[in-house]
């Protein structure tokens, strides 16, 4: 055998060996050019085979050629060996916690303003000696409509108005107390043939009659809570909204007690100093009926900004509408008159407004639909 064939069989063992103990793809990168890149000596040896004896230049090349495939061969399987573990200790040195925060750190969440709103006016109603309830937002007819004096065929119990729903929609038990309710309204001579449908609430006030025949007077209640109409999507529409309702009932409550109690909770809403002001109006349950403003918090109740133009909340007017309220109609303590609601002996107010409009009015929402739409960079700015 040729002095450069035994050459190349040396080259091939120290290579292999090599290869196999390299233990790092770099490592075996270096050993890759040292025996078979351009300047390596394998290399060499087969670029010099024309300079070799003619009976030489055979074994020599073939032996060359045999190693270089050899060789890379090793490489190539080598790598894949180092590749996968150094892949694998990667992976388990970088193994990413899931349970854990991540980084940067999630802001934490917090309430809705709507939800927010609510619980402010929760604690002040509280703190006004108020006990806040809530009812059940699928509702019978008689609750929602007939209890409250709305008669028959008063536009509220339209369809165009009002979400109707299959009476399975309300438990058995739910059921059954309409219906001792219902039949007691019949007796009475103040039921209509729409009791015992099934409603989407369309206001909280259905718990006024609800709570009063559980309880006694004296009674002085909130209730705050979801109520649904069929109302067009607009900015200050939707079909879903909340409401927060007020009644207040005992032998000597007058109009007069209203307008404080009205003063005092807008005075925790939106600032001391406000004043509320009431105005004439209609509604089925109570007489007389008013609607409620509060003097405008944006310009004091001037009508005009500090640079003389003209207020945008209030309109230049100085008062900004809020709800309605009144005094319990005698007709709906007709209903409740066996628990103790004698309309000779004792009177009340209501009121009402929703949560969305003061949430609105409080912040400086323009539009309504951006409380559901949840748009982050809306929600982030009353975090």
């Amino acid at each position: 055998m040729s002095a450069p064939t035994d050459r190349i069989r040396q080259i091939n063992d120290e290579a292999t060996d090599a290869i196999a103990a390299a233990s790092s793809s770099e490592e075996l990168e270096d050993l890759r050019v040292r025996h078979l890149g351009r300047k390596a000596e394998l290399t060499t040896i087969l670029r010099g085979i024309s300079d070799l004896p003619a009976d030489e230049r055979g074994p020599v090349g073939k032996a060359g050629n045999e190693v270089r495939s050899s060789l890379e061969a090793l490489i190539s399987s080598r790598g894949a060996e180092l590749d996968a573990a150094e892949l694998s200790e990667s992976l388990a040195g970088d193994r990413v916690d899931v349970t854990l925060p991540g980084s940067p750190a999630q802001a934490v969440g917090h309430l809705h303003l709507v939800t927010r709103t609510r619980r402010l006016i929760e604690d002040i109603m509280v703190g006004l000696g108020y006990r806040v309830l809530e009812g059940p937002e699928v509702e019978i007819d008689y609750y929602n409509f007939t209890a409250l004096n709305h008669p028959p065929g008063h536009p509220a119990r339209m369809e165009q108005d009002t979400f109707y729903v299959a009476p399975g929609s309300l438990s058995k038990a739910a059921l059954d107390s309409a219906r001792v309710a219902s039949e007691k309204a019949e007796a009475d001579g103040t039921a209509t043939p729409d009791d015992e449908l099934v409603v989407l609430r369309t206001h909280t006030s259905p718990m006024q009659v609800r709570a009063m025949e559980e309880t006694e007077p004296p009674i002085f209640i909130a209730v705050p809570g979801k109520c649904y109409r069929r109302d067009t999507i607009d900015a200050t529409h939707l079909p879903m909204f909340h409401q927060m309702e007020g009644l207040a009932v005992a032998e000597d409550i007058t109009l007069a007690d209203l307008q404080g109690t009205l003063r005092e909770m807008l005075r925790g809403l939106f600032g001391p100093g406000r004043e509320a002001r009431m105005r004439p109006h209609f509604f089925p349950f109570t007489e007389p009926s008013v609607e409620f403003d509060v003097s405008c918090f944006r310009c004091d109740a001037t009508g005009e900004l500090a640079d003389g133009s003209r207020c945008p909340l209030c309109k230049g007017i100085g008062w900004v509408e809020v709800g309605g309220a009144g005094m319990v109609d005698p007709n709906v303590f007709g209903f409740v008159e066996g628990h103790g609601y004698d309309p000779e002996r004792v009177q009340g107010f209501a009121f009402g407004f929703g949560i969305e409009r003061m949430a609105m009015l409080l912040h400086g929402v323009p539009d309504l639909r951006l409380f559901v739409e949840n748009d982050v960079r809306v929600l982030e700015q009353f975090s």
